[in-house]
């Protein structure tokens, strides 16, 4: 069996043993995905070399897990800081019928993330090298995205301040993220009390390898109104 078999195999244990149904053909591109990152990462560090081994569960299984979590329709959603390529690029697979937007400021990334991108045929998904606060960025995307998804490593009030003048009328952010977030969503609640309608977050346990959550892994869900 083949890396890219291996994968395959994996990813559809964990979506049926946790009551995604899997779509063959888009498991087939995760796992393509999956074989094409780890090669890239023996010359560029896009993940962790010590979590190559986990690319399945800790990358591309919980970039998807984050959709179980939601249920609402959006039309174009944007990847803040998107590294490697995650969450966007498996979100933008297991989406098809969405547009979407990667946004990183690191330039060797982005180049990477365009390569994936160009590889697996997701024409409906762009790669920009910008940031995604400038001047620049906010005037060619001004008022498009309904979603913004992130692994996020900035606080909550920082996301929610990238996001407001490049949402639409109505949006939400998902971001996963770890530890004690109680305070970090209060904060952003003070601060941007007209524009938050509701804060949520949800425990990413999942089976069979993080039924209590163990991972501490989290996914905050904003609702916003711009």
């Amino acid at each position: 069996m083949n890396k890219q078999e291996q994968y395959f195999r994996e990813l559809k244990s964990f979506f049926w043993e946790n009551n995604m149904p899997p779509d063959e053909f888009q498991l087939e591109r995760l796992a393509y995905f999956a074989s094409i990152i780890t090669k890239k990462n023996e010359e560029l560090n896009l993940i962790s070399r010590s979590d190559v081994k986990n690319i399945v569960e800790n990358h591309i299984f919980l970039s998807c897990l984050i959709k179980k979590f939601f249920q609402y329709k959006f039309t174009k959603f944007l990847d803040i800081g998107t590294g490697g390529g995650f969450p966007g690029i498996p979100f933008a697979i297991t989406s098809p019928m969405t547009s979407g937007v990667l946004v990183d400021s690191i330039a060797k990334k982005t180049t990477a993330v365009q390569e994936f991108v160009d590889k697996l045929k997701l024409l409906s998904v762009k790669v920009e090298n910008m940031r995604v606060e400038s001047p620049e960025f906010i005037a060619k995307y001004k008022e498009s995205f309904d979603l913004i998804i992130s692994r996020a490593t900035v606080p909550v009030i920082i996301l929610v301040r990238y996001s407001l003048p490049i949402i639409k009328e109505r949006a939400f952010i998902l971001a996963i993220k770890g530890g004690d977030l109680q305070a970090e969503i209060k904060t952003a609640e003070i601060k941007y009390k007209a524009h938050i309608k509701k804060a949520t977050t949800f425990e990413m346990a999942y089976k069979p390898s993080n039924i209590r959550n163990e991972k501490d892994k989290k996914l905050v869900m904003l609702e916003l109104i711009r």
